[in-house]
């Protein structure tokens, strides 16, 4: 239940039965506040008003808002000094979701790898760049390398470039200012991958690079916005190829990508044929989370960037 809200001309109503309540269910109690409409409409509360609104002495409150700031759930602004919710618990809850979505993806996931005999992955979006929540290994023993709990730089692979494919120009602009030129690997390595030795290329070929500005980043947005799904051909790894399309959730925003990875000798010319049904797989699970068929098409579909 949200926290109780007033008017100016109210007196403050403070959250009953809870004034004896354990320190834990005490700390909680401030998250709940600070997560509520007021402080949304605020950015964020002061201390005397959380005491209000929790019905608790104000240097109580005040300890545990400093000790919630240095576990990094509460983050206090330097110039109006009011409490907001804290970076850890949005990636806590980040977390949460991307593993509920895993768990709801993994039977897609390792049916697309059967259908397609090539490795395939699940990715979010995460710090900016693509983390990989899920993958279903080839078949074949010449085959691309699973990037389960790895993060890579989005402007260089192909479910990067489809996680943001329904950003705004400027959302992008900002994005790519600080992320544009990012380094291959932006996590460390798995044990599997770092034990054999695995590399990727410092830098995508001249020849195969899709982006080398915020110019040919929205060009390639567009790409993908007709399509539906976007490809790699060599610029990550040498003799490999992939391509990737978004997963939007029931509000059509795209929370994931699905890509499929194998070795170029055996996708040939056929990567487009690869995109289409990626996108196929990728509009399948988006159902499975909610979205219409039309959102779940492509971003074009759904109206382009909003």
């Amino acid at each position: 239940m949200p926290p109780p809200t007033n008017t100016p001309d109210e007196p403050p109503r403070v959250i009953a039965g809870r004034r004896n309540s354990s320190g834990l269910s005490r700390d909680i109690e401030i998250i709940e506040v600070l997560g509520g409409a007021e402080a949304a409409a605020s950015d964020g509360l002061g201390v005397v008003r959380v005491a209000q609104l929790t019905g608790r002495d104000k240097t109580v409150v005040s300890r545990s808002l400093a000790t919630l700031a240095d576990a990094g759930l509460v983050d206090r602004d330097p110039r109006s000094l009011n409490y907001r919710l804290g970076s850890r618990v949005f990636a806590l809850a980040a977390r949460s979701a991307e593993s509920a979505l895993a768990s709801r993806a993994r039977p897609l996931i390792h049916r697309i790898a059967h259908s397609t005999r090539e490795t395939t992955h699940l990715c979010v979006l995460r710090g900016g760049n693509v983390l990989t929540v899920l993958s279903a290994l080839s078949p074949h023993e010449f085959r691309s390398t699973g990037w389960e709990g790895v993060t890579t730089a989005a402007w260089r692979t192909p479910s990067g470039r489809v996680l943001i494919s329904d950003w705004d120009r400027e959302s992008l602009r900002a994005w790519y200012a600080e992320h544009g030129h990012d380094q291959p690997i932006v996590g460390p390595l798995n044990p599997t991958m770092a034990a054999i030795g695995f590399a990727v290329l410092d830098k995508p070929p001249e020849n195969k690079a899709r982006i080398h500005d915020f110019a040919s980043l929205l060009v390639e947005v567009e790409h993908i916005r007709a399509r539906g799904f976007a490809t790699l051909d060599e610029e990550l790894e040498l003799g490999v190829v992939g391509a990737s399309a978004p997963v939007t959730d029931f509000t059509g925003r795209i929370v994931a990508a699905i890509n499929v990875s194998a070795p170029k000798s055996r996708i040939g010319d056929r990567l487009d044929v690869l995109g289409n049904y990626v996108r196929t797989a990728a509009a399948e699970l988006s159902q499975i989370l909610g979205a219409s068929k039309n959102s779940s098409q492509s971003p074009a579909a759904r109206g382009q960037a909003r």
